[in-house]
């Protein structure tokens, strides 16, 4: 049990540390999730660790009163027990006075939480909480809370974001001018290295990716899970991490690994999932069966990570490019897949049962590629009897018509900040 006196000592201290903070980027997502407080559910942010959760939850405190708050990643808070929550709610009370709402920081490393949390619900108080893992949602609150919480998945800065932190706001006469226009174009260029991890980007000090690494995989990972063999999830991230975008199958992974089943290749893919540094991209099939078998693809969280961790980084642009459009469909939360036949098509965007998008990627369309990428495009628009498709390329803009449907080719920066 935590001895009171110690969390009055923790809860001070962090509501004092409140008052110190500096200035950041409004986070995109911030909007969205204040319009969800007339709700009696609760908010749940879930995402890659150090993605902005925290920061994100002191932006919409900034916006609210009679409020209270505990960060568990205090080491203070390593005794924390589901049965010192009563204490911890009496010091809260002690110290903000009778708040209202409740902001809880990866409150996912305390066992049980989630019967404290419904409690306070009960009670009629707005609980807030971040966590970096997925099975937050599908295991601690999904058995317990089911239909009480709404989630929000904070990424990495996006385009627009990191614009916003090198003090760039370009509008779209930026498109069309052209000292303005190459100065969007190299800005992208070092998003492409760069990647939107915010406390990266203000001193670009590798070791900092490198430690956040670590920790994804020891803490989020190798511990969480209870991982005996290290080495094993080692050597299918530095697959993942040197082969982005690329396809793979269960058993083809089992193989280069040496083990004699796939199902172990299936758990840590899903553990490296749930701590969202990678994401699976499934083939779109209309049988559910053919869909689970086909190959999946896979993308990283962020391309600091590629950039820093991959030897292969600098020969991959158009893979790059590729995940950078992957990440921001999924920040958009977008049902998206790949589509492969005669040829293939890097991503088909479904609404309902309804496929409403195709969209391929490529660094650079030109004579040796463009047969290629048109065919898989047009492939997939036919099927699915969709009459404009798009590619996205580093520079390129045009419009393609042909076979009566039309093709977009536009710069992946100006698809980036248009869809905002």
């Amino acid at each position: 049990m935590t001895n009171k006196d110690i969390l009055r000592s923790v809860i001070m201290q962090q509501k004092n540390l409140l008052q110190h903070t500096e200035e950041t980027i409004k986070r995109e997502l911030l909007d969205e999730i204040l319009k969800w407080f007339g709700d009696n559910r609760i908010l749940i942010l879930t995402g890659l660790r150090r993605s902005g959760k925290s920061t994100l939850l002191k932006q919409i405190m900034q916006h609210k009163s009679r409020y209270c708050y505990a960060n568990f990643e205090d080491e203070r808070f390593i005794d924390f027990r589901a049965q010192d929550f009563e204490q911890l709610n009496e010091v809260l009370i002690e110290t903000y006075g009778n708040p209202a709402i409740y902001f809880f920081d990866e409150i996912q490393n305390i066992k049980n939480f989630e019967t404290f949390v419904r409690r306070l619900q009960d009670q009629g108080k707005k609980i807030v909480i971040t966590g970096s893992n997925a099975s937050l949602l599908s295991k601690e609150l999904g058995t317990r809370l089911t239909g009480r919480y709404k989630a929000f998945e904070v990424y990495p800065f996006s385009f627009s974001e990191y614009l916003k932190f090198r003090k760039a706001e370009p509008d779209k006469t930026w498109f069309y001018d052209t000292g303005k226009k190459v100065k969007l174009v190299k800005f992208f260029e070092n998003f492409i290295t760069d990647g939107g991890m915010p406390e990266y980007l203000k001193n670009k000090d590798i070791e900092y990716i490198k430690t956040v690494y670590e920790n994804i995989i020891y803490k989020d990972i190798i511990t969480r899970y209870a991982i005996r063999r290290e080495r094993l999830v080692r050597e299918l991230v530095n697959i993942f991490i040197t082969n982005i975008t690329a396809q793979f199958t269960y058993n083809s992974l089992k193989k280069t690994l040496g083990l004699a089943n796939a199902i172990t290749v299936k758990e840590y893919t899903t553990y490296l999932g749930n701590s969202y540094l990678f994401f699976e991209l499934q083939k779109l099939e209309l049988s559910v069966k053919k869909q689970l078998i086909a190959p999946k693809k896979i993308y990283v969280a962020d391309t600091a990570f590629s950039h820093i961790l991959s030897a292969s980084f600098l020969e991959n642009k158009g893979r790059v490019l590729e995940n950078i459009v992957f990440i921001e469909l999924k920040r958009k939360n977008k049902e998206v897949y790949y589509y492969a036949d005669k040829n293939e098509c890097d991503f088909m965007v479904k609404s309902g049962k309804k496929v409403t998008e195709a969209l391929q990627v490529c660094y650079n369309l030109d004579e040796t590629n463009k047969k290629r990428e048109m065919a898989g495009l047009l492939e997939a628009m036919e099927k699915f009897n969709l009459k404009e498709g798009l590619i996205l390329t580093q520079e390129q803009n045009d419009e393609i018509k042909i076979k009566g449907r039309k093709i977009k080719i536009v710069p992946v920066f100006k698809w980036l900040l248009e869809n905002r």
